[in-house]
């Protein structure tokens, strides 16, 4: 047992079992490409989104994700042959899983829909930079910002997901490949203290879209696997209104951490570019966030009960937290709420894996050190 091992399991006596080792090894070089079409902080790993398919579903099946994130778990599901069905309340979600669900056939293809689209964006009328908030200014040069905003235009119509993600993959970082000054690839914070202008001059010129984003197209494809699965569905939609498949035979997800990660501000500089009048929308006080996170679990088991069929198997993976030297326990929410309003379930196992501190990039998520993973199966 582990510290983490104390939460109260309110099914019954229940062990906390260690993560299995392999869970920690990185999988990076090995995973499909598409996995890499732009980050999503507090993701789960494609290695264990993987294997939980295999372990609680069956070729075939329909796998259902109602807190989809950056897609992860819909496209392990599409690439093992099950049907996948996946959904969050994000713009940022929903571009990254229909970029992944529904890629281009081949690299060929894919080059070319970029082309068109580069095409496209360089027939635009020049954009007057007063117009762009200075806070996007200051990332980038003039004319790097200029063709940035061009290509969003495009990118930004229906169908063009998969050009949208990876633009937004190469939007800031410190490396040349990138299109910002020199700054972090998770979340969106200048490093000028880092790499001073003075000193490091040729980070702060400007860098051309066009060779970047070609580089990129062609990097997602290094490992590609294209879905297996035809029926591959995503809905954008926060959860208490989501209407989920009548009947379905596994669900995997992993909820925001009690809502402790503010996705809103840590993709603000990406949001904008999806659509400027969203960053309007990303401030939320921390106590209204976790609210909404109970308040969704509530709704989500309610689908639950009623959608997933006899024997299935329903995989929670959520994040425990540790502020100001207590500890809080969203698996304890979890469970008591499925309990009450989900009561065909049975609790079978648990796991626990901590958390390496890079995927704990802000302060907030600092205290989320461990993963339960919730096993459940409906009687």
């Amino acid at each position: 047992m582990t510290q983490h091992s104390k939460i109260e399991l309110p099914f019954q006596d229940v062990a906390i079992l260690p993560a299995p080792s392999r869970w920690t090894e990185p999988c990076a070089n090995k995973e499909c490409s598409l996995h890499q079409l732009s980050p999503y902080i507090g993701k789960i790993k494609s290695s264990i989104a993987g294997e939980l398919v295999e372990m609680y579903s069956r070729r075939g099946d329909l796998v259902v994700d109602p807190f989809a994130g950056a897609g992860t778990i819909p496209l392990e599901a599409s690439l093992r042959g099950r049907r996948a069905f996946g959904a969050d309340i994000s713009p940022y979600a929903r571009i990254l899983s229909l970029a992944k669900l529904y890629p281009p056939a081949s690299l060929e293809n894919a080059l070319r829909l970029a082309e068109i689209a580069l095409a496209s964006a360089e027939s635009l009328p020049i954009v007057d930079l007063r117009s762009v908030p200075s806070w996007v200014r200051k990332f980038f040069h003039p004319e790097t910002l200029r063709d940035a905003l061009s290509f969003a235009q495009v990118a930004r119509q229906p169908g063009n997901e998969f050009l949208m993600a990876c633009f937004l993959g190469i939007l800031h970082h410190q490396r040349p490949g990138f299109l910002s000054y020199p700054s972090s690839h998770l979340v969106p914070y200048l490093r000028d203290k880092k790499y001073p202008r003075s000193e490091f001059p040729e980070m702060y010129a400007s860098r051309k879209l066009r060779p970047r984003l070609i580089a990129k197209v062609q990097r997602s494809f290094k490992r590609y696997s294209r879905p297996r699965s035809h029926h591959r569905i995503f809905r954008q939609s926060p959860v208490q209104q989501l209407q989920l498949p009548t009947q379905f035979d596994a669900l995997i997800t992993s909820p925001p951490y009690m809502n402790a990660l503010d996705y809103g501000r840590d993709n603000r500089l990406r949001l904008w570019f999806i659509d400027p009048s969203l960053v309007e929308k990303v401030d939320n006080d921390l106590t209204q966030r976790r609210n909404a996170f109970g308040e969704a679990i509530s709704s989500l088991a309610e689908k639950v009960e009623s959608g997933l069929r006899r024997r299935g198997y329903c995989v929670f993976v959520v994040g425990e937290q540790l502020r100001n030297g207590t500890e809080s326990h969203p698996s304890e929410v979890v469970l008591r709420t499925l309990r009450e309003r989900a009561p065909s379930l049975r609790l079978l196992r648990v796991f626990a894996d901590n958390i390496p501190d890079i995927r704990r990039t802000r302060r907030e998520c600092r205290g989320v050190k461990t993963e339960h993973f919730l096993i459940l199966q409906r009687n």
